[in-house]
């Protein structure tokens, strides 16, 4: 198992830089060619939601990228440390939520869900994480 971590300051311009990364090995990782503009899609969505957190919250802390390269399966986790609300905090709107942030959250989320089959996000008061795992195939065998 191969493991690429990425850390970038929460900022728009190094999302660009974290899809290209994640495309590069996803690729060599063996994930479908037909694929990986959906990879680099999902990343850039799940990277831009982990800086505008970032933004919002205040937080100087990088973001984090996982790329990890398993036997049959490429999975990325895209990691923020904001704090998100528990389960039963209220319905995201209020106070805390002048312009309607979580809705814009809830969007980048459905748009991720929409382009990646094996989506997991998780979410506490010490952050966020968003993994998503697409199938690899192996490499042909060259016999000699």
């Amino acid at each position: 198992m191969a493991t690429v971590e990425l850390r970038f300051s929460a900022l728009p311009e190094h999302v660009r830089t974290a899809r290209l990364v994640a495309a590069a090995v996803a690729r060599r990782a063996g994930v479908d060619e037909a694929v990986l503009d959906e990879v680099r899609l999902a990343v850039g969505e799940a990277c831009s939601r982990a800086v505008g957190l970032h933004q919002i919250g205040g937080i100087s802390a990088p973001v984090k990228v996982l790329l990890i390269e398993e036997e049959k399966q490429f999975s990325i986790e895209v990691g923020d440390e904001a704090p998100h609300a528990v389960a039963g905090g209220g319905d995201g709107a209020g106070p805390g939520d002048p312009d309607g942030e979580a809705d814009e959250d809830e969007m980048g989320l459905a748009v991720i869900s929409g382009l990646v089959d094996d989506v997991e996000v998780s979410a506490g008061e010490h952050g966020g994480l968003i993994k998503m795992t697409w199938p690899t195939t192996p490499p042909p065998t060259i016999l000699v």
